[in-house]
């Protein structure tokens, strides 16, 4: 993706909004905030709640190996959501921008990639196991389905061009 460039790629557009979904609604200070101030027995406080599913932490007391695994999950689904938005084919298959088929490829990529990070994320963990990995990747897919709308209205009419 040029500077420049009058076309925006659909992976290039999903991906800088699950970035945004990522530092906004991921940050400790909008954590604090819908615990504050939602009702979580509502379907709003619920999905308020829900958007801060990929909560990252910063501390400047924590090692770095702690700040990366602690985030872990944050950071693969922002890449995860890229690659997937790369990988799935409906977009690369509509014959005209800005289709139905580039929104579901967008908002199927945030499901992919939030059930995956999950799993992965769960690796890392000090006692993982095979139950806790199919809890979190559930309620990673659970977020993507809910919030993954976002992305795929992002990726909405972007360009799927080849590279010269």
């Amino acid at each position: 993706m040029a500077l420049g460039s009058k076309y925006k790629t659909a992976p290039g557009a999903g991906t800088i909004a699950a970035l945004i979904l990522v530092l906004v609604f991921g940050s400790p200070w909008y954590g604090d905030w819908a615990a504050d101030n939602t009702n979580e027995n509502t379907a709003g406080g619920w999905w308020l709640r829900l958007l801060h599913w990929p909560a990252w932490q910063f501390d400047t007391s924590d090692s770095l190996r702690d700040v990366v695994v602690g985030d872990l999950r944050a950071i693969l689904l922002v890449v995860l959501t890229f690659l997937f938005l790369v990988l799935l084919p409906g977009s690369q298959l509509a014959r005209a921008r800005g289709t139905i088929s580039q929104f579901f490829a967008g908002w199927a990529a945030y499901i992919f990639a939030g059930g995956f990070a999950s799993l992965l994320a769960t690796l890392f963990l000090a006692n993982p196991s095979l139950l806790g990995a199919f809890r979190v990747a559930g309620s990673g897919a659970e977020y993507g389905l809910f919030v993954g709308w976002v992305v795929g209205f992002a990726s909405l009419g972007g360009r799927r061009g080849t590279r010269a």
